[in-house]
């Protein structure tokens, strides 16, 4: 069955475990989004996973060069699971897997920036990583005429464990399961709704369904 991820773009520790601690009973990973990471430094990873030590705590670290060291210092302050960009060399992903093999963790890698989702999908996979992220950022996402259902087509044909991110909501997650996906990443759904928790709980429930 599809992990639900809950991705957390807020600001600020405080925000962040506020947030988690509504909707913890309804996901399986908590990823820290880039903007809170650099906003608040790598204490709310730490932060985030003594608060929920049976959760999966995702780095979003975005990683583009130094990947064995950016890892090592995720994994070191908590993170289960860290980002490394896919358009970077691959030396950067591979000593990023030898980071999470060392300390049993484990590495995603983004494809925001990628032009050939599917290609890159695969030749990562090889390196060892637990999934790749098949993302479209906040960015892509306002662009006139973009849909999600181009991620969804896009991991359904690159038969790899995947996740998407970018625009998964009530509407489009039971398409995101269909594919196949290996997580559903839900950040403006879950922390952008009146109720977060009731949010989660809904597209935890359509996941199981």
């Amino acid at each position: 069955m599809a992990k639900l991820q809950v991705a957390i773009d807020l600001l600020t520790t405080e925000a962040a475990l506020e947030l988690a601690s509504k909707v913890a009973p309804y996901v399986d990973i908590i990823e820290l989004g880039t903007p809170l990471i650099k906003a608040e430094g790598l204490k709310v990873v730490t932060a985030m996973k003594n608060a929920h030590p049976e959760k999966l705590v995702f780095a979003d670290m975005k990683t583009a060069d130094t990947g064995a060291l950016e890892a090592e210092i995720a994994f070191k302050a908590g993170a289960d699971l860290v980002t490394v960009m896919g358009t970077v060399d691959d030396a950067t992903i591979k000593g990023a897997v030898e980071a999470a093999k060392k300390y049993g963790k484990q590495v995603v890698v983004d494809t925001i920036g990628v032009k050939d989702r599917v290609k890159r999908a695969k030749e990562v996979t090889a390196f060892g990583v637990a999934f790749v992220e098949l993302h479209a950022g906040l960015d892509e996402q306002a662009l006139p005429g973009y849909s999600v259902e181009t991620l969804i087509n896009e991991g359904r044909e690159a038969q790899v464990p995947f996740s998407v991110a970018g625009g998964v909501n009530l509407n489009t997650i039971k398409d995101v399961v269909a594919a196949g996906a290996t997580v559903a990443v839900a950040g403006g759904a879950i922390y952008g709704a009146e109720d977060p928790a009731e949010a989660a709980k809904a597209l935890k429930e359509a996941i199981e369904a």
